[in-house]
Protein backbone atom coordinates (compact mmCIF):
# COMPACT_ATOMS: atom_id res chain seq x y z
CA UNK A 1 0.00 0.00 0.00
CA UNK A 2 1.46 3.53 -0.89
CA UNK A 3 2.06 5.77 1.58
CA UNK A 4 0.73 8.99 2.79
CA UNK A 5 2.01 12.00 1.02
CA UNK A 6 2.52 14.59 3.19
CA UNK A 7 4.72 18.19 2.44
CA UNK A 8 5.51 20.55 5.46
CA UNK A 9 5.97 24.48 4.79
CA UNK A 10 8.42 25.69 7.53
CA UNK A 11 11.17 24.00 9.46
CA UNK A 12 10.00 25.96 12.42
CA UNK A 13 9.02 24.05 15.70
CA UNK A 14 5.74 22.97 14.86
CA UNK A 15 6.80 21.92 11.29
CA UNK A 16 9.97 19.96 12.43
CA UNK A 17 7.57 18.18 15.66
CA UNK A 18 5.23 17.33 12.86
CA UNK A 19 7.47 15.81 10.50
CA UNK A 20 8.69 13.64 12.62
CA UNK A 21 5.44 12.32 14.22
CA UNK A 22 4.33 11.99 10.68
CA UNK A 23 7.19 10.19 9.41
CA UNK A 24 6.77 7.59 12.21
CA UNK A 25 3.46 6.78 11.93
CA UNK A 26 4.07 5.99 8.56
CA UNK A 27 3.54 9.07 5.77
CA UNK A 28 5.85 10.10 3.47
CA UNK A 29 7.21 13.42 4.46
CA UNK A 30 9.13 15.90 2.70
CA UNK A 31 9.63 19.54 4.44
CA UNK A 32 10.08 22.17 2.13
CA UNK A 33 12.42 25.22 4.38
CA UNK A 34 13.42 29.01 2.62
CA UNK A 35 15.98 29.65 4.87
CA UNK A 36 19.13 27.56 4.70
CA UNK A 37 18.89 25.95 8.00
CA UNK A 38 16.06 24.35 10.66
CA UNK A 39 14.22 26.94 13.32
CA UNK A 40 12.54 29.53 12.09
CA UNK A 41 12.46 31.84 14.69
CA UNK A 42 15.19 29.41 16.65
CA UNK A 43 17.74 31.74 14.34
CA UNK A 44 21.36 32.06 15.01
CA UNK A 45 23.29 34.96 14.06
CA UNK A 46 27.12 34.41 13.28
CA UNK A 47 29.32 37.54 14.32
CA UNK A 48 32.98 37.82 13.20
CA UNK A 49 35.76 38.48 15.88
CA UNK A 50 39.07 38.36 14.45
CA UNK A 51 38.15 36.31 11.91
CA UNK A 52 36.10 33.51 14.49
CA UNK A 53 32.15 33.10 13.82
CA UNK A 54 30.39 33.45 16.98
CA UNK A 55 26.93 32.29 16.78
CA UNK A 56 24.61 34.33 18.43
CA UNK A 57 20.82 32.93 19.64
CA UNK A 58 18.27 35.46 18.51
CA UNK A 59 15.17 34.39 18.84
CA UNK A 60 13.89 32.15 21.47
CA UNK A 61 16.09 31.70 24.72
CA UNK A 62 14.28 29.80 27.14
CA UNK A 63 13.41 26.33 26.96
CA UNK A 64 10.65 25.04 29.04
CA UNK A 65 7.27 22.55 29.44
CA UNK A 66 10.19 19.46 28.55
CA UNK A 67 7.39 17.24 28.87
CA UNK A 68 6.13 18.20 25.38
CA UNK A 69 9.81 17.06 23.90
CA UNK A 70 10.26 14.13 26.46
CA UNK A 71 6.89 12.55 24.71
CA UNK A 72 7.86 13.17 20.77
CA UNK A 73 11.24 11.38 21.30
CA UNK A 74 9.61 8.92 23.69
CA UNK A 75 7.20 7.95 20.96
CA UNK A 76 9.77 8.34 18.49
CA UNK A 77 11.58 5.33 19.99
CA UNK A 78 14.30 7.78 21.92
CA UNK A 79 14.74 9.93 24.41
CA UNK A 80 15.62 13.67 25.02
CA UNK A 81 18.77 13.30 26.87
CA UNK A 82 19.80 11.33 23.82
CA UNK A 83 19.64 14.19 21.66
CA UNK A 84 20.27 17.27 24.10
CA UNK A 85 22.06 18.54 26.91
CA UNK A 86 19.58 20.52 29.27
CA UNK A 87 21.03 22.52 32.48
CA UNK A 88 18.69 23.61 34.93
CA UNK A 89 18.79 27.33 35.73
CA UNK A 90 18.98 27.99 39.27
CA UNK A 91 17.78 31.67 38.64
CA UNK A 92 15.45 31.84 36.42
CA UNK A 93 15.95 35.96 35.75
CA UNK A 94 17.41 38.77 37.29
CA UNK A 95 15.49 42.45 37.13
CA UNK A 96 16.93 45.53 37.63
CA UNK A 97 14.97 48.78 37.56
CA UNK A 98 16.32 52.51 36.63
CA UNK A 99 15.62 54.12 40.03
CA UNK A 100 16.80 51.31 41.92
CA UNK A 101 16.59 47.77 43.55
CA UNK A 102 17.42 44.39 42.13
CA UNK A 103 15.47 40.70 42.50
CA UNK A 104 16.29 37.18 41.27
CA UNK A 105 13.66 35.01 40.62
CA UNK A 106 14.65 31.14 41.35
CA UNK A 107 13.55 27.93 40.35
CA UNK A 108 12.59 27.07 44.15
CA UNK A 109 9.52 29.07 45.15
CA UNK A 110 10.21 29.42 48.85
CA UNK A 111 13.76 31.18 47.50
CA UNK A 112 11.77 33.50 45.24
CA UNK A 113 9.57 34.65 48.26
CA UNK A 114 12.28 34.95 50.88
CA UNK A 115 13.95 37.69 47.96
CA UNK A 116 10.63 39.07 47.39
CA UNK A 117 10.27 39.17 51.28
CA UNK A 118 13.63 41.48 51.60
CA UNK A 119 12.76 43.70 48.35
CA UNK A 120 9.78 44.41 49.04
CA UNK A 121 8.09 42.85 52.28
CA UNK A 122 6.53 39.98 54.09
CA UNK A 123 2.81 41.37 52.38
CA UNK A 124 4.66 41.00 49.20
CA UNK A 125 6.22 37.45 49.99
CA UNK A 126 3.22 36.19 50.77
CA UNK A 127 1.36 37.79 47.28
CA UNK A 128 4.16 36.04 45.57
CA UNK A 129 2.87 32.90 47.11
CA UNK A 130 -1.01 32.90 46.85
CA UNK A 131 0.25 34.13 42.61
CA UNK A 132 1.81 30.58 42.38
CA UNK A 133 -0.66 28.85 43.86
CA UNK A 134 -3.00 30.68 41.49
CA UNK A 135 -0.77 30.20 38.11
CA UNK A 136 -0.46 26.76 38.93
CA UNK A 137 -4.18 26.77 39.31
CA UNK A 138 -4.97 27.92 35.76
CA UNK A 139 -2.46 25.66 34.44
CA UNK A 140 -3.48 22.20 35.69
CA UNK A 141 -7.06 23.54 34.26
CA UNK A 142 -5.77 24.16 30.97
CA UNK A 143 -3.15 21.86 30.22
CA UNK A 144 -5.31 19.02 29.06
CA UNK A 145 -8.05 20.47 28.08
CA UNK A 146 -6.32 23.50 26.16
CA UNK A 147 -2.78 23.20 25.75
CA UNK A 148 -2.12 19.57 24.73
CA UNK A 149 -5.55 19.36 22.76
CA UNK A 150 -7.53 20.68 19.73
CA UNK A 151 -8.31 24.21 19.50
CA UNK A 152 -12.09 24.55 21.32
CA UNK A 153 -14.70 25.98 19.19
CA UNK A 154 -16.00 28.03 21.57
CA UNK A 155 -16.33 28.81 25.44
CA UNK A 156 -18.93 26.10 26.40
CA UNK A 157 -16.53 23.66 24.02
CA UNK A 158 -13.77 24.85 26.70
CA UNK A 159 -16.04 24.37 29.64
CA UNK A 160 -17.68 20.98 28.71
CA UNK A 161 -13.54 19.64 28.45
CA UNK A 162 -13.04 20.91 31.48
CA UNK A 163 -16.06 19.50 33.05
CA UNK A 164 -19.34 20.77 34.30
CA UNK A 165 -18.96 19.75 37.91
CA UNK A 166 -15.35 21.91 37.79
CA UNK A 167 -16.70 25.46 36.09
CA UNK A 168 -15.35 27.16 39.37
CA UNK A 169 -12.00 25.84 38.13
CA UNK A 170 -12.79 27.47 34.78
CA UNK A 171 -14.04 30.63 36.50
CA UNK A 172 -10.62 30.63 38.10
CA UNK A 173 -9.20 31.23 34.91
CA UNK A 174 -10.01 34.50 35.03
CA UNK A 175 -10.72 35.62 31.27
CA UNK A 176 -13.01 38.08 32.04
CA UNK A 177 -10.27 39.85 34.36
CA UNK A 178 -6.96 41.92 32.22
CA UNK A 179 -4.03 40.36 33.30
CA UNK A 180 -2.57 43.72 35.25
CA UNK A 181 -5.55 43.96 37.03
CA UNK A 182 -5.50 40.46 38.61
CA UNK A 183 -1.96 40.94 39.46
CA UNK A 184 -2.97 43.56 41.06
CA UNK A 185 -4.34 41.72 43.34
CA UNK A 186 -1.42 40.06 44.51
CA UNK A 187 1.19 43.02 44.51
CA UNK A 188 0.89 46.41 45.47
CA UNK A 189 4.72 47.09 44.97
CA UNK A 190 4.52 48.70 41.52
CA UNK A 191 8.03 46.74 40.36
CA UNK A 192 6.72 43.43 41.12
CA UNK A 193 3.16 44.03 38.88
CA UNK A 194 5.93 45.09 36.02
CA UNK A 195 7.43 41.88 37.00
CA UNK A 196 5.07 39.33 36.62
CA UNK A 197 2.87 41.25 34.31
CA UNK A 198 5.89 40.97 31.47
CA UNK A 199 4.82 37.23 31.11
CA UNK A 200 2.31 38.71 28.93
CA UNK A 201 4.75 39.49 26.40
CA UNK A 202 5.76 36.00 26.19
CA UNK A 203 2.70 35.50 24.11
CA UNK A 204 3.41 39.12 22.60
CA UNK A 205 0.93 40.97 24.54
CA UNK A 206 0.37 43.41 26.65
CA UNK A 207 -0.70 42.88 30.46
CA UNK A 208 -3.02 45.41 30.00
CA UNK A 209 -4.96 43.94 27.40
CA UNK A 210 -4.46 40.55 27.84
CA UNK A 211 -6.32 38.10 29.98
CA UNK A 212 -5.35 37.24 33.54
CA UNK A 213 -5.24 33.74 32.07
CA UNK A 214 -2.40 34.16 30.56
CA UNK A 215 -0.65 34.13 34.52
CA UNK A 216 -0.42 30.53 33.40
CA UNK A 217 3.36 31.15 31.96
CA UNK A 218 4.49 32.09 35.35
CA UNK A 219 3.76 28.90 36.31
CA UNK A 220 5.38 27.07 33.64
CA UNK A 221 9.05 28.85 33.84
CA UNK A 222 7.91 27.50 37.86
CA UNK A 223 7.63 24.63 36.32
CA UNK A 224 10.83 24.24 35.20
CA UNK A 225 13.70 26.33 32.64
CA UNK A 226 16.54 24.64 31.02
CA UNK A 227 19.73 25.98 29.53
CA UNK A 228 20.33 24.32 26.14
CA UNK A 229 24.32 23.26 25.65
CA UNK A 230 25.17 24.78 22.41
CA UNK A 231 21.99 27.55 22.16
CA UNK A 232 18.48 27.30 21.21
CA UNK A 233 19.54 26.57 18.10
CA UNK A 234 20.00 23.08 18.90
CA UNK A 235 17.09 22.66 19.95
CA UNK A 236 16.01 22.61 15.96
CA UNK A 237 18.70 20.77 15.03
CA UNK A 238 17.63 17.99 17.23
CA UNK A 239 14.22 17.42 16.36
CA UNK A 240 15.53 17.83 12.33
CA UNK A 241 17.71 14.86 13.02
CA UNK A 242 14.56 12.80 15.13
CA UNK A 243 12.65 13.59 11.71
CA UNK A 244 15.53 12.05 9.74
CA UNK A 245 15.69 9.31 11.38
CA UNK A 246 12.04 8.61 11.14
CA UNK A 247 12.16 9.07 7.40
CA UNK A 248 11.14 12.37 6.89
CA UNK A 249 13.21 14.38 3.80
CA UNK A 250 14.40 18.11 4.12
CA UNK A 251 15.00 20.92 1.32
CA UNK A 252 16.73 23.95 2.86
CA UNK A 253 17.29 26.70 0.76
CA UNK A 254 14.13 26.14 -1.08
CA UNK A 255 10.87 28.15 -1.63
CA UNK A 256 7.09 27.02 -2.07
CA UNK A 257 5.41 29.63 -4.61
CA UNK A 258 2.25 28.21 -4.29
CA UNK A 259 0.15 25.65 -2.42
CA UNK A 260 -1.95 23.78 -4.95
CA UNK A 261 -5.47 22.66 -4.83
CA UNK A 262 -7.77 20.68 -7.54
CA UNK A 263 -11.11 19.55 -7.28
CA UNK A 264 -11.55 21.85 -3.84
CA UNK A 265 -8.76 20.14 -1.85
CA UNK A 266 -4.98 20.72 -1.82
CA UNK A 267 -2.90 18.48 -4.10
CA UNK A 268 0.80 19.52 -3.93
CA UNK A 269 3.24 22.26 -3.72
CA UNK A 270 4.76 24.10 -6.39
CA UNK A 271 7.82 25.71 -5.75
CA UNK A 272 9.52 28.93 -6.63
CA UNK A 273 11.61 26.90 -9.49
CA UNK A 274 8.91 25.65 -11.23
CA UNK A 275 9.36 21.79 -9.68
CA UNK A 276 5.82 20.53 -8.11
CA UNK A 277 5.46 17.95 -5.42
CA UNK A 278 2.49 16.39 -5.29
CA UNK A 279 0.93 15.48 -1.89
CA UNK A 280 -2.37 14.10 -0.31
CA UNK A 281 -2.13 16.85 2.71
CA UNK A 282 0.11 19.73 3.22
CA UNK A 283 0.76 21.44 6.49
CA UNK A 284 2.02 25.14 6.74
CA UNK A 285 4.24 25.86 9.56
CA UNK A 286 4.20 29.67 9.16
CA UNK A 287 2.33 32.96 10.56
CA UNK A 288 -1.43 31.94 8.86
CA UNK A 289 -1.57 35.63 7.72
CA UNK A 290 0.30 34.89 4.74
CA UNK A 291 -2.64 32.22 3.46
CA UNK A 292 -4.80 35.53 2.99
CA UNK A 293 -1.96 38.05 1.95
CA UNK A 294 -1.52 35.52 -1.34
CA UNK A 295 1.90 34.67 -0.10
CA UNK A 296 0.98 31.05 -1.00
CA UNK A 297 -1.01 31.88 -4.26
CA UNK A 298 -4.52 32.89 -4.83
CA UNK A 299 -6.63 29.39 -4.35
CA UNK A 300 -6.04 29.33 -0.32
CA UNK A 301 -6.75 32.83 0.68
CA UNK A 302 -9.69 31.61 2.00
CA UNK A 303 -7.77 29.05 3.99
CA UNK A 304 -7.61 30.90 7.20
CA UNK A 305 -8.91 34.73 8.21
CA UNK A 306 -5.72 37.30 8.03
CA UNK A 307 -4.26 39.13 10.72
CA UNK A 308 -5.66 42.30 11.58
CA UNK A 309 -3.03 45.35 11.65
CA UNK A 310 -4.73 46.39 14.65
CA UNK A 311 -4.53 42.71 16.30
CA UNK A 312 -1.12 41.89 15.86
CA UNK A 313 1.01 40.82 18.37
CA UNK A 314 4.91 42.31 19.53
CA UNK A 315 7.36 42.96 17.33
CA UNK A 316 10.91 43.37 18.41
CA UNK A 317 14.46 45.26 17.81
CA UNK A 318 17.67 43.29 19.13
CA UNK A 319 21.37 43.93 18.74
CA UNK A 320 23.32 40.45 19.04
CA UNK A 321 26.46 41.34 20.29
CA UNK A 322 30.27 40.00 20.89
CA UNK A 323 31.10 42.49 23.31
CA UNK A 324 32.69 43.54 26.85
CA UNK A 325 30.37 44.43 30.05
CA UNK A 326 30.74 46.25 33.23
CA UNK A 327 28.88 47.43 36.40
CA UNK A 328 26.71 45.00 36.44
CA UNK A 329 26.56 41.08 37.62
CA UNK A 330 24.57 39.68 34.31
CA UNK A 331 23.10 35.97 34.62
CA UNK A 332 21.94 34.14 31.73
CA UNK A 333 18.35 35.76 31.63
CA UNK A 334 18.01 39.05 32.82
CA UNK A 335 15.25 42.36 32.21
CA UNK A 336 15.93 45.90 33.01
CA UNK A 337 12.74 48.01 33.64
CA UNK A 338 12.17 51.77 33.34
CA UNK A 339 9.00 52.80 35.59
CA UNK A 340 6.13 53.60 33.25
CA UNK A 341 5.44 49.95 31.87
CA UNK A 342 1.74 51.12 31.02
CA UNK A 343 3.10 53.66 28.79
CA UNK A 344 5.39 51.34 26.65
CA UNK A 345 2.19 49.17 25.77
CA UNK A 346 0.02 52.82 25.13
CA UNK A 347 3.16 53.38 22.91
CA UNK A 348 3.46 50.09 21.22
CA UNK A 349 -0.10 49.53 20.88
CA UNK A 350 -1.93 52.51 20.77
CA UNK A 351 0.43 55.06 19.29
CA UNK A 352 2.99 52.48 17.27
CA UNK A 353 5.82 53.37 18.70
CA UNK A 354 8.86 52.65 20.99
CA UNK A 355 8.64 54.85 24.08
CA UNK A 356 11.67 56.42 25.51
CA UNK A 357 12.15 54.49 28.21
CA UNK A 358 11.51 50.50 26.67
CA UNK A 359 12.10 47.36 28.66
CA UNK A 360 15.19 45.88 27.70
CA UNK A 361 15.84 41.57 27.93
CA UNK A 362 19.61 41.03 27.79
CA UNK A 363 20.44 37.30 27.24
CA UNK A 364 23.98 36.84 28.28
CA UNK A 365 24.30 33.25 26.56
CA UNK A 366 27.98 32.46 27.48
CA UNK A 367 26.77 32.53 31.30
CA UNK A 368 24.65 30.51 33.38
CA UNK A 369 23.48 30.86 37.25
CA UNK A 370 27.44 31.80 38.26
CA UNK A 371 29.62 32.04 34.92
CA UNK A 372 31.16 34.96 34.68
CA UNK A 373 34.13 35.80 31.47
CA UNK A 374 37.50 36.65 32.19
CA UNK A 375 38.06 40.51 33.12
CA UNK A 376 37.83 42.36 29.53
CA UNK A 377 36.80 39.10 27.47
CA UNK A 378 34.07 39.63 25.37
CA UNK A 379 30.52 37.82 25.21
CA UNK A 380 27.66 36.92 23.37
CA UNK A 381 24.34 38.78 23.87
CA UNK A 382 21.25 39.23 22.87
CA UNK A 383 19.52 42.72 23.83
CA UNK A 384 16.07 42.89 22.90
CA UNK A 385 12.85 45.36 23.42
CA UNK A 386 9.51 45.27 22.40
CA UNK A 387 8.31 47.61 19.01
CA UNK A 388 5.48 48.07 17.37
CA UNK A 389 4.43 44.92 13.91
CA UNK A 390 4.53 47.83 11.55
CA UNK A 391 7.68 45.93 9.85
CA UNK A 392 5.69 46.44 6.62
CA UNK A 393 4.92 49.86 6.97
CA UNK A 394 7.13 52.15 8.40
CA UNK A 395 10.93 51.82 7.46
CA UNK A 396 13.10 51.68 9.85
CA UNK A 397 16.58 54.19 8.93
CA UNK A 398 20.16 54.00 10.42
CA UNK A 399 18.73 57.15 12.05
CA UNK A 400 16.03 55.48 13.80
CA UNK A 401 18.04 52.63 14.82
CA UNK A 402 20.70 54.68 16.26
CA UNK A 403 18.10 56.50 18.39
CA UNK A 404 16.36 53.47 19.65
CA UNK A 405 20.16 52.31 20.45
CA UNK A 406 20.84 55.46 22.37
CA UNK A 407 17.80 54.54 24.47
CA UNK A 408 18.30 50.91 24.99
CA UNK A 409 21.72 51.12 26.01
CA UNK A 410 21.28 54.38 27.59
CA UNK A 411 18.17 52.49 30.28
CA UNK A 412 20.65 49.54 30.81
CA UNK A 413 23.62 52.32 31.85
CA UNK A 414 21.28 53.95 34.51
CA UNK A 415 20.57 50.80 35.65
CA UNK A 416 24.50 50.16 36.15
CA UNK A 417 24.94 48.02 33.31
CA UNK A 418 27.74 49.24 30.43
CA UNK A 419 27.99 47.15 27.38
CA UNK A 420 31.12 48.27 25.24
CA UNK A 421 29.32 47.74 21.97
CA UNK A 422 31.75 46.92 18.95
CA UNK A 423 30.03 48.07 15.52
CA UNK A 424 31.83 45.25 13.53
CA UNK A 425 30.17 42.57 16.24
CA UNK A 426 26.78 43.51 16.41
CA UNK A 427 24.19 42.72 14.11
CA UNK A 428 20.48 44.62 14.86
CA UNK A 429 17.17 43.58 13.57
CA UNK A 430 14.26 45.93 12.90
CA UNK A 431 10.78 44.83 12.66
CA UNK A 432 10.96 45.51 9.00
CA UNK A 433 13.69 42.88 9.14
CA UNK A 434 11.44 40.79 10.83
CA UNK A 435 8.65 41.39 8.14
CA UNK A 436 11.62 39.97 5.35
CA UNK A 437 12.69 37.11 7.54
CA UNK A 438 8.53 35.93 7.81
CA UNK A 439 6.40 37.19 5.52
CA UNK A 440 2.85 39.08 5.92
CA UNK A 441 3.72 39.72 9.97
CA UNK A 442 4.52 43.28 9.92
CA UNK A 443 7.14 41.34 11.78
CA UNK A 444 4.69 40.28 14.94
CA UNK A 445 6.50 37.59 16.07
CA UNK A 446 3.70 35.73 17.95
CA UNK A 447 0.81 36.09 15.28
CA UNK A 448 -2.15 37.19 17.25
CA UNK A 449 -2.05 39.19 20.11
CA UNK A 450 -3.85 37.58 22.81
CA UNK A 451 -6.10 40.34 24.02
CA UNK A 452 -9.50 40.45 25.58
CA UNK A 453 -11.35 37.35 26.93
CA UNK A 454 -12.10 35.50 23.26
CA UNK A 455 -8.59 35.78 22.21
CA UNK A 456 -8.41 31.79 22.97
CA UNK A 457 -10.76 31.11 20.17
CA UNK A 458 -9.58 33.83 17.70
CA UNK A 459 -6.49 31.59 16.40
CA UNK A 460 -6.88 29.10 14.02
CA UNK A 461 -6.42 25.68 14.91
CA UNK A 462 -5.34 22.75 12.88
CA UNK A 463 -7.69 22.64 10.13
CA UNK A 464 -8.56 25.15 8.08
CA UNK A 465 -11.64 25.43 5.29
CA UNK A 466 -9.72 23.72 2.45
CA UNK A 467 -9.42 20.06 3.05
CA UNK A 468 -6.11 18.76 2.97
CA UNK A 469 -4.45 21.81 4.29
CA UNK A 470 -3.39 21.99 8.09
CA UNK A 471 -1.57 24.53 10.34
CA UNK A 472 1.41 24.54 12.90
CA UNK A 473 3.53 27.15 14.67
CA UNK A 474 3.17 29.67 16.91
CA UNK A 475 0.58 32.05 15.03
CA UNK A 476 -2.11 28.77 15.59
CA UNK A 477 -3.81 27.33 18.57
CA UNK A 478 -2.05 26.58 20.84
CA UNK A 479 0.15 29.51 20.70
CA UNK A 480 3.26 31.28 20.10
CA UNK A 481 6.47 29.86 21.99
CA UNK A 482 8.79 26.98 21.10
CA UNK A 483 6.68 24.07 23.15
CA UNK A 484 3.12 25.89 22.21
CA UNK A 485 4.55 25.58 18.43
CA UNK A 486 5.82 22.13 18.97
CA UNK A 487 2.44 21.02 20.38
CA UNK A 488 1.08 22.33 17.83
CA UNK A 489 3.12 20.24 15.19
CA UNK A 490 1.53 17.31 16.66
CA UNK A 491 -1.66 18.25 17.04
CA UNK A 492 -1.61 18.99 13.63
CA UNK A 493 0.27 15.28 12.48
CA UNK A 494 -2.62 13.51 14.24
CA UNK A 495 -5.27 15.25 12.74
CA UNK A 496 -3.87 14.67 9.10
CA UNK A 497 -3.41 10.99 9.89
CA UNK A 498 -6.87 11.51 11.23
CA UNK A 499 -8.58 12.28 8.26
CA UNK A 500 -6.05 10.64 5.65
CA UNK A 501 -7.34 7.36 7.21
CA UNK A 502 -10.93 8.31 7.45
CA UNK A 503 -10.56 9.16 3.51
CA UNK A 504 -9.03 5.74 2.83
CA UNK A 505 -12.04 4.51 4.69
CA UNK A 506 -14.87 6.04 2.89
CA UNK A 507 -13.30 4.99 -0.37
CA UNK A 508 -13.34 1.62 0.87
CA UNK A 509 -16.81 1.82 1.78
CA UNK A 510 -17.06 3.50 -1.71
CA UNK A 511 -15.31 0.30 -3.72
CA UNK A 512 -17.54 -2.33 -1.54
CA UNK A 513 -21.01 -0.71 -2.51
CA UNK A 514 -20.04 -0.49 -6.28
CA UNK A 515 -18.92 -4.40 -6.17
CA UNK A 516 -22.37 -5.19 -4.33
CA UNK A 517 -24.40 -3.13 -6.70
CA UNK A 518 -22.75 -4.90 -9.85
CA UNK A 519 -23.21 -8.27 -9.02
CA UNK A 520 -27.15 -7.09 -8.03
CA UNK A 521 -27.41 -6.25 -11.34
Amino acid sequence: MSKDRVVVIGAGAGGLVAAADLARRGADVTVIERAATPGGKMRRVLIEEDGVNAGVDAGPTVFTMRWIFEALFADCGTTLSAHLDLIPADILARHAWRKGGRLDLFADVGRSADAIGSFAGAAEAQGYRDFCARSADIYQTLRDTFIASERPSNPLDLAWRVGLGRLDALWRTAPMKTMSAAIAENFRDPRLRQLFGRYATYCGSSPFLAPATLMLVAHVEQDGVWLVKGGMRRVADALQELGEAQGARFRFGTEVREIVVESGRVSGALLASGERIEADAVVFNGDVAALADRFLGNAVTRAAPSTAHDDRSLSAMTWCLKASTRGFPLVHHNVFFAEDYAEEFEAIFRRRAITEAPTVYVCAQDRGDTDLPSDGATERLLVLINAPPDGDRNDFDQAAVAEFGKRTFGLLAECGLTIDVNPDASVVTTPQGFNELFPATGGALYGRASHGSQATFQRPGSTTRIPGLYLAGGSVHPGPGVPMAAMSGRIAAARVLEDLAAARDARRAAATIQIDTSRTE
